[in-house]
């Protein structure tokens, strides 16, 4: 079968397309012809060895597919031969066949295809578990949303609307802005470029309080970070709820006077922590967003799809930032 592979620590130009083969599931273990492969951002970090997790190599980056079971290891339940399913690997997707525990696989919805099935589990998981568990998000409060045209901003905006509050959508361009308007958001804000000063950081974080209204935002959803942490900060409400979620503009060093001044919180999203530690949760978790995904509340948005061959510009496109949504790697 094949395989996408990092063989040494580099960008998506380094990934080759080899030959290995099919692996046989252990026990507690299923094994999955894989479909479909969701790209995330901890895929660009991977493969250069700057992800928290640093895999024996060779790998295949992929941390979310969808497909179908073709083999069980010993002592497993709930799956069988045949059967659709999520899987939460890690890494390891890019391939034709993977095997996965069967605690980090989900059975997937006769609704779901499986593009929209690969491009699921880790955005709308993330932003879900940000929103109903760490921000504690109640109906009628004011969601601010950065980068709200990416995978997680976007599931952040549906989740918000779902969940009854006002979604402020905030992203770098109009094109990206109107691709969160389509999804549900209330207000727009384009924030262009990162500040590069303060007179620059102050500018934004007045755009924003005026996107916000008087009372500023009960909750802010940062995937972004670097820059934008500062003014969007200071667009807290009272009391405010700000969710750190992910660093592609880099780690922010917020003054933390600002927490003291809106009597707000810093409140840390670790999705993947939260899966293996409140399995309970998890799987209420999911039982809402099957359900959602089912009324037509959530819909993932898929930009581009890329054969499994070209994974590396999938992996390059989600890099440079100029995808809106999801992209997917769709394997033959």
């Amino acid at each position: 079968m094949k395989a996408l592979l990092s063989r040494s620590p580099g960008g998506p130009e380094t990934l080759e397309l080899a030959d290995v083969p099919e692996p046989t599931p252990g026990p507690g273990q299923i094994r999955i012809a894989v479909k479909a492969v969701g790209v995330n951002y901890p895929d660009v970090l991977i493969i250069e060895d700057k992800y928290q997790f640093k895999p024996e190599r060779p790998f295949a980056p992929g941390a979310e597919i969808s497909g179908v079971v073709d083999a069980v290891g010993e002592g497993v339940t709930g799956f069988a031969p045949g059967q659709r399913a999520i899987a939460m690997s890690g890494w390891g997707g890019m391939v034709g066949k993977i095997c996965v525990d069967a605690d980090r696989c989900a059975p997937m919805p006769d609704t779901m295809p499986f593009d929209e099935a690969s491009a699921f589990l880790m955005t709308y998981g993330t932003s879900h578990h940000a929103l109903v568990h760490r921000a504690e998000l109640k109906p009628g409060e004011t969601l601010l949303v950065l980068g709200a045209a990416g995978g997680v901003g976007l599931a952040a905006v549906e989740i918000g609307k779902a969940m009854g509050a006002r979604v402020v959508a905030a992203a770098s361009s109009d094109e990206k802005l109107a691709v969160a308007k389509a999804h549900g958001a209330d207000v727009l804000v384009n924030y262009g470029q990162a500040p590069t000063d303060r007179a620059s950081s102050k500018a934004l974080a007045e755009k924003f309080k005026a996107a916000l209204g008087e009372s500023g935002a009960d909750a802010i959803y940062d995937p972004v970070g670097g820059a934008y942490c500062e003014p969007a900060l200071r667009s807290i409400a009272w009391k405010g709820r700000y969710l750190v979620v992910g660093f592609p503009s880099g780690i922010p060093n917020p003054p933390l006077n600002l927490t003291l001044l809106k009597g707000c919180d810093i409140r840390g999203v670790f999705w993947g922590a939260f899966t293996r530690k409140e399995p309970e949760a998890y799987q209420a978790e999911l039982d809402e967003l099957f359900k959602w995904h089912a009324e037509g509340k959530l819909k993932p948005e898929i930009s581009a799809r890329f054969p499994l061959e070209k994974a590396g510009e999938a992996i390059a496109l989600l890099a440079s930032r100029g995808a809106t949504g999801k992209v997917v790697v769709e394997v033959d």
